[in-house]
């Protein structure tokens, strides 16, 4: 058994699944955490996050546990990705529209935020603008917002819900009920804008 090590590692797990072999690759991340996630972000790529000190074999163990959710959310990955629209942009077109829906969100995020602060409490330092793969808000425990632009793509009642998804955070730096509670009674429709990223997000693309 190799010794385990900080940084990410590409792996690759074969799974059966209706008559064919499925060769996934996935990266292994260990950090400094208690317990295992495993996660496909709208690419297709799988990543398992897993403590320090646990073994291959345990990783091996949890695969085998969760193949047949891996390959399930897998392969819907795929069928998203198949049926969405192919742009008609060229580089240079995507380029210079992505870079004006950055320039939009950094005016109309801090707005936002500025409106469901007086909510939900807490103070926070700054606002950044990102384009991330796979989160569309966080809150770091410094105090900073960080939102993905692409949702400026997304109706704007979904937006809002990320906003106050991420400032609860500056009060409940979790997922506990607590934090929920507190999301839901800021924003009380939060359940059907959360459902509408996970069905919509991959949609959200230039």
């Amino acid at each position: 058994m190799r010794a385990p090590t900080d940084g990410p590692t590409e792996n690759t797990f074969r799974i059966q699944y209706q008559s064919r072999l499925y060769e996934l690759p996935y990266t292994l991340v260990r950090s400094d955490r208690r317990s295992c996630s495993i996660s496909i972000d709208p690419d297709g790529a799988v990543t398992v996050r897993v403590p320090l000190r646990i073994s291959e074999k345990e990783v091996n163990r949890l695969l085998i546990e969760k193949r047949l959710w891996i390959i399930k959310k897998y392969l819907e990955t795929e069928k998203r990705r198949a049926e969405q629209p192919v742009s008609d942009l060229t580089d240079a077109q995507r380029a210079a529209l992505t870079q004006r829906y950055i320039a939009a969100a950094k005016e109309y995020f801090p707005k936002r935020v500025e409106h469901y602060i007086r909510s939900t409490g807490g103070s926070y330092k700054r606002i950044s603008i990102r384009d991330q793969k796979t989160r569309w808000g966080s809150c770091s425990g410094r105090g900073t917002l960080s939102f993905n632009w692409r949702l400026m793509l997304a109706p704007p009642a979904v937006l809002d819900y990320v906003v106050v998804h991420e400032l609860c955070h500056l009060t409940y730096m979790d997922h506990s009920a607590a934090f929920w509670d507190k999301v839901g009674s800021v924003y009380p429709d939060y359940r059907a804008a959360r459902q509408w990223l996970k069905d919509h997000g991959h949609e959200l693309t230039l």
